[in-house]
């Protein structure tokens, strides 16, 4: 605890002097008229390429004023947004093998740019609508397998790789509000409701996902749109791996909001059982595999103690799922939000030695076929 306490305040003492560091201001000059034309050209071209901007001074001299570091930083991220993005089109792009599904991306813009994608089926009547929503540090992708087993009963699936996950906006991984995801969602839902009139619409989420479809589901305005949710380890109940974080980080969540939190390193966490899903997603550059920023995991406990306080209102129709053997988020979370839920329409499965990653375990087939047998109830009475 010491250690990660003196980690913290060194810190936060680079960056209260951060602003003060003196950047060299580098003049080019020479005593031959060439040699000063080639060493102007040489730092005109150093200063465009390392983000600065060179200004002539005097009758040959060359002031050379370096951009200012949060303009670096946004520079950075937004170079990786653009990577991630790029990336996640392509994989929608290449996923052109099967005649049965139509798969394809668009941008969703809100206060940011946020990367959704659909899968359509193309032989099967639609008769229902599902949002998907990912978990914490991956990205809707992961579910297109998932999407094409929906696909084959009937439903079109929507996927929104929420702020700083996947292709949309933001430093990978860092959210500084939850509620940015939650108004975000309620958006997208708002267009899917809007392009499908009458299709019943439900909505799917994993660990953080599901507690941001949770805290949607809890919006009156948005309930009656809504005709069910699937929850797979929702993180209503959160594994605090250590007091010491919990203690801190409201507080150091306002100094340094981005700032990785080495002990919360969850690379090569075992969130399946299943050794090649472990491998599939840990060498996916679009999943994060760095330490928890401070901000994101405050967020979490955030959300979490919301709906801790607040699953006595939620009414709608749910199934929710969880491995007893969780330890990212905790089963008793979702025994909490099943007893004390007043919906009429509730299911739980407490799966005895699963892990967190549900639809990833030796197991995803019959999670699976049990999660459309949900669905596939729920739509039939509607249209019965």
């Amino acid at each position: 605890m010491m250690q990660s306490l003196w980690m913290l305040i060194h810190a936060f003492v680079l960056l209260l002097l951060l602003p003060f560091r003196r950047h060299p201001k580098r003049v080019a000059t020479s005593t031959a008229a060439v040699d000063k034309a080639a060493d102007a050209s040489d730092e005109k071209k150093q200063g465009e390429g390392s983000g600065g901007c060179g200004r002539r001074v005097g009758s040959g001299s060359l002031l050379r004023v370096p951009t200012p570091w949060w303009k670096a930083v946004a520079m950075a991220v937004d170079q990786e947004v653009a990577s991630r993005r790029t990336l996640a089109k392509r994989r929608v792009l290449q996923d052109d093998d099967d005649d049965n599904c139509a798969r394809e991306f668009s941008l969703f813009n809100t206060s940011h740019t946020l990367f959704t994608q659909s899968w359509t089926p193309i032989n099967v009547k639609i008769r229902g609508l599902v949002v998907v929503m990912h978990g914490l540090n991956e990205h809707s992708g992961r579910y297109s397998g998932f999407a094409k087993k929906l696909n084959a009963n009937g439903f079109k699936v929507y996927g929104m790789d929420w702020i700083g996950h996947g292709g949309s906006d933001g430093l990978h991984a860092y959210v500084h509000s939850l509620d940015m995801a939650v108004n975000d969602l309620k958006l997208f839902l708002k267009k899917v409701l809007a392009d499908n009139p009458d299709l019943p619409c439900f909505c799917f989420g994993h660990s953080t996902g599901a507690a941001i479809v949770l805290k949607v589901a809890l919006d009156p305005k948005v309930e009656a749109g809504i005709a069910g949710l699937v929850l797979t380890s929702p993180a209503v109940g959160v594994e605090q791996s250590n007091s010491f974080f919990s203690l801190l980080a409201p507080v150091v969540s306002f100094l340094m909001p981005r700032y990785e939190v080495s002990y919360s390193n969850k690379k090569g966490m075992p969130v399946s059982r299943d050794p090649e899903a472990l491998v599939a997603k840990y060498s996916d550059p679009l999943v994060y595999t760095g330490s928890i920023r401070v901000r994101t995991g405050y967020e979490i406990l955030r959300i979490a103690s919301f709906l801790q306080h607040n699953v006595a209102q939620l009414r709608v129709p749910f199934l929710v799922l969880h491995g007893t053997a969780d330890t990212v988020t905790d089963p008793k979370g979702s025994l909490k939000l099943y007893n004390e839920a007043p919906s009429a329409d509730k299911t739980i499965r407490l799966l005895d030695g699963y892990l967190h990653d549900l639809l990833f375990e030796p197991e995803k087939e019959a999670i699976a076929a049990d999660i459309i047998q949900w669905l596939d109830s729920r739509v039939e009475r509607k249209w019965h």
